[in-house]
C-alpha cells in the first residue's frame, strides 16, 4: 500500500505526536511511505529523513499553536496527485491541514485519523474547529486512539465509536537498553548518593509541574527532585521553587535520559487533564524499571499504562498531600517498590512496544485494504 502521513511537523523536530510519526513510518515494512508536514520555517522543502521522502511546508504565522500556510492547500493536492496514496495518514489534532485535506483528498483514497489528543486548551476557537473536527470523523474511514479509556471518554468519537480501533503508542526498546553500572551510578554520585525523584517533559500547563513542585515540599524523604525538559514555564518554574534539592537540567542527551531513568527511585508524572493522552515518558520510564507516580485522568491513557497498586501509584487529581505521600512510600518501601518496578516493565515490554503498535497498526491497513478490494 501506499500511505501518506499527515502530522503537524516531523523529525528533527521532537514532540510527542512526531515521535510516534515517525515510529510507524520507520516500521511500516512493506508499504511504500510519504510524509507532509509543516516546515519550522517559513519555506516550503522536500527532502528525505532515513529514506522517507518529507514534504515541509512552510508556515506563514501560528495562531493558537497551530501554523497557517496559504501554500499547503497546492502542496497538498500536487503531493496527492504525484503520490498517488491509497491511505492518508493523519495525525489529529491538526485543524488547517485537515480543512485543507477535505478540499483535496480523493474519494478512492482511504483516510486513517490518529486521534493522539481532544481539544481541550483552546476553548475559544474550538466552535469555529469543531465543524471541521465532525466533517473529518464523517469523512475517515477507521480512527485510531491510543487506550481504551479515550475511545470511551472522547465526546467527539462517541458517534463514531464503530470506526474506532485502539493502537496503543510503543516505545523502541533498544533505545532504553540498561546502561552499564558505572555509568548509572555516576547519575547518582552527581546528585550526592541521594534517590532521585525524575520527571522530563515539556513545560507547559497540562504537565501539572506546579503540582510537584508543590508536592516536593511535602515529601518527608531525604531526596533529589530532578527536573528534565524545558517549555514556556520553565522560568515561572524556576522561580516559584526555592527548595535547595530541586534540579532543573534542560534537555539531555538520550544517552542521558536513559541513564537518569535506570538510576531514578521514582518517576513523578503529575499531568493533570486528558490533554496527557498517553504518556509516552511514563512507558518509557516504567521499561527501565522505574516506578510511578500519577494523577487520576479521567479519560486519559495514562492511568491504563501505569496501574494503581500493580506497577504504581495513582493519586487523585490534583491532591499534592497524596501525590507526596506516594512518593514517600515509594522511597521508603524498597520491596514495594520493587515489586512495582519489575511490573511496570513487564507491562511496557508486553503492551507498549514498538512492535505490539505496529502489530495492531497494520490490522488498521489490513482492514482498510480489504474495504478498497
Amino acid at each position: 500500500m501506499r500511505i501518506l502521513h499527515i502530522s503537524k511537523y516531523y523529525y528533527p523536530y521532537v514532540g510527542g505526536v512526531e515521535n510516534v510519526c515517525k515510529y510507524i513510518v520507520d516500521n511500516s515494512a512493506g508499504h511504500e511511505v510519504a510524509v507532509i508536514c509543516f516546515n519550522e520555517g517559513h519555506l516550503n522543502s522536500v527532502g528525505e529523513v532515513d529514506g522517507i521522502k518529507v514534504y515541509r511546508v512552510g508556515a506563514l504565522l501560528t495562531i493558537a499553536r497551530q501554523a497557517i500556510s496559504l501554500s499547503y492547500f497546492a502542496v497538498l493536492r500536487k503531493v496527492i496527485k504525484r503520490f498517488k496514496p491509497d491511505v492518508i495518514h493523519f495525525h489529529w489534532a491538526n485543524p488547517y491541514p485537515a480543512l485543507i485535506l477535505l478540499l483535496v483528498i480523493p474519494k478512492h483514497v482511504k483516510l486513517l485519523i490518529h486521534w493522539h489528543m481532544d481539544i481541550i486548551k483552546q476553548r475559544k476557537i474550538y466552535p469555529f474547529v469543531k465543524p471541521i473536527e465532525t466533517r473529518l470523523l464523517k469523512r475517515a474511514d477507521l480512527v485510531v486512539v491510543t487506550s481504551p479509556q479515550y475511545r470511551e471518554g472522547s465526546v467527539p468519537l462517541q458517534p463514531f465509536k464503530e470506526k474506532v480501533r485502539v493502537v496503543p503508542n510503543g516505545i523502541d526498546e533498544s533505545s532504553f537498553k540498561l546502561p552499564s553500572g558505572k555509568k548509572i551510578d555516576a547519575i547518582r554520585k552527581k546528585n550526592n548518593g541521594k534517590k532521585i525523584v525524575f520527571f522530563v517533559g515539556r513545560h507547559i500547563l497540562y504537565k501539572g509541574l506546579e503540582y510537584l513542585i508543590e508536592a516536593e515540599r511535602k515529601v518527608k524523604s531525604d531526596c533529589v527532585f530532578v527536573i528534565a525538559g524545558d517549555g514556556p514555564l520553565t522560568p515561572q518554574l524556576i522561580a516559584s521553587c526555592h527548595s535547595k534539592r530541586v534540579f532543573f537540567v534542560g534537555r539531555l542527551s538520550d544517552e542521558m535520559l536513559n541513564r537518569y531513568y535506570y538510576a531514578s527511585s521514582v518517576f513523578a508524572f503529575p499531568s493533570i487533564t486528558k490533554n496527557e493522552a498517553f504518556g509516552m515518558a511514563l512507558a518509557e520510564a516504567m521499561y527501565c524499571y522505574t516506578p510511578a507516580v500519577t494523577f487520576t485522568i479521567p479519560g486519559s491513557g495514562v492511568n491504563w499504562v501505569n496501574l494503581n497498586g500493580v506497577t504504581g501509584i495513582e493519586a487523585p487529581n490534583g491532591d499534592v498531600e497524596a501525590f507526596a505521600e506516594a512518593i514517600d512510600l515509594l522511597l521508603t518501601d524498597e520491596k514495594l517498590a520493587k515489586t512495582y518496578a519489575d511490573a511496570a516493565h513487564q507491562r511496557v515490554a508486553q503492551l507498549f512496544t514498538v512492535g505490539k503498535m505496529m502489530e495492531e497498526m497494520d490490522k488498521c491497513y489490513q482492514e482498510l485494504n480489504d474495504d478498497a478490494e
